[in-house]
């Protein structure tokens, strides 16, 4: 969270942000020399999206499968689903594009549509879920290949499921619903086996196990792919041997190298906190927990005030890669007591609209 405030921070002030973002397949231009710190500072945000979509799965598979347990009524816990996907759904194309002033689909319309996905596709197996999204993360790219060409883009519709559409300057899609449902059905699966090692149930290995073998093998599949420099990539091959061409992993859309990658980083880090918090303990006023509990209100806020200030105050752009991490500090800092209030709101004030931030 705090790596994404870094990005949006650099996207609303730093007027190289379009240049350092021309590091996926949609924007790519041959030729472009880019800093390795401005490179570098892009690069490192990119695990946030993964991560989200893939907690967001995993969290709502906890709360699902322990409700189903009880014997809870389907329909009841399927409108719920829908009713909490479809609000975040539409919260890019209203609050967030108004801010900005372009009508965007981006990652709150990806985990809002992929959730009220799961209402139906949680019924499935964890082997077929699992077979489901690891064969679009791997073959995905045929697909898109079929309908998309990164120079000419593609049909809004299709560009809704798996590629992305680029209508300048007023109307963008940016998260493809395929590609990230993959990612957030991984996440349900591992929810699951949460709900069941927690529930007592006897499972083979720790979960943490799992994360960390995951994240080995991903990782190496990565390093495969882009060894190879051919499919993997959506289209995107190396320019050179150089650090930057070598991390240089299509975003927009998500290719099989952004995935693995992404998908690993973000395993070995879960496993990795997993294995010291017993040790370290956990600070009930930690900034990390609290940004944590209230991470949609710490994410409307910062996008608001960052997009807000950049659109309609004439920021856009002004600055430099200084003046990005100088406002992500001073945001952290003003979000920390804003975040530690919420937090008590919601819980003096449980059900009604604070279910949905």
């Amino acid at each position: 969270m705090i790596l994404m405030v870094i990005d949006h921070a650099s996207m609303a002030y730093n007027g190289e942000h379009t240049l350092v973002a021309r590091d996926s397949a949609a924007t790519y231009q041959p030729g472009v020399t880019l800093d390795l710190v401005a490179f570098l500072t892009r690069w490192v945000t990119h695990v946030c999206a993964p991560t989200f979509v893939f907690l967001a799965g995993t969290a709502l598979a906890l709360s699902i499968e322990r409700r189903a347990a009880r014997g809870e009524d389907p329909w009841t816990i399927d409108k719920g689903i829908l009713k909490r996907g479809a609000f975040i759904a539409l919260l890019d194309p209203t609050l967030i594009s108004l801010v900005s002033w372009r009508l965007t689909l981006q990652v709150l319309y990806a985990i809002g549509v992929s959730m009220m996905c799961m209402a139906a596709l949680r019924r499935l197996s964890s082997a077929w879920l699992v077979g489901l999204a690891l064969g679009w993360i791997v073959f995905g790219e045929l697909a898109a290949g079929m309908v998309w060409d990164p120079a000419v883009g593609s049909p809004p519709l299709l560009a809704a499921l798996l590629a992305v559409v680029d209508f300048q300057p007023h109307f963008r899609i940016s998260y493809p619903l395929l590609p990230w449902l993959s990612m957030m059905v991984l996440g349900w699966v591992f929810g699951r086996y949460m709900t069941r090692y927690l529930g007592g149930e006897p499972v083979r290995f720790e979960p943490k196990t799992v994360l960390f073998a995951a994240g080995v093998a991903s990782l190496v599949v990565f390093a495969a792919l882009r060894w190879a420099d051919g499919y993997g990539n959506m289209f995107l091959l190396r320019q050179g041997e150089t650090l930057i061409e070598w991390l240089r992993v299509s975003k927009y859309p998500p290719s099989f190298a952004f995935t693995a990658l992404e998908l690993g980083l973000l395993c070995l880090c879960l496993a990795t906190l997993m294995t010291i918090e017993p040790v370290i303990g956990v600070r009930v006023n930690g900034p990390l927990l609290v940004f944590g509990q209230t991470a949609m209100f710490y994410y409307l806020v910062h996008r608001v005030v960052l997009e807000g200030s950049a659109q309609w105050l004439g920021l856009r752009g002004v600055g430099g890669l200084t003046e990005t991490y100088a406002t992500t500090a001073v945001l952290l800092l003003a979000l920390y007591p804003a975040c530690l209030w919420y937090r008590g709101f919601k819980q003096r004030h449980p059900g009604g609209w604070t279910t949905y931030i």
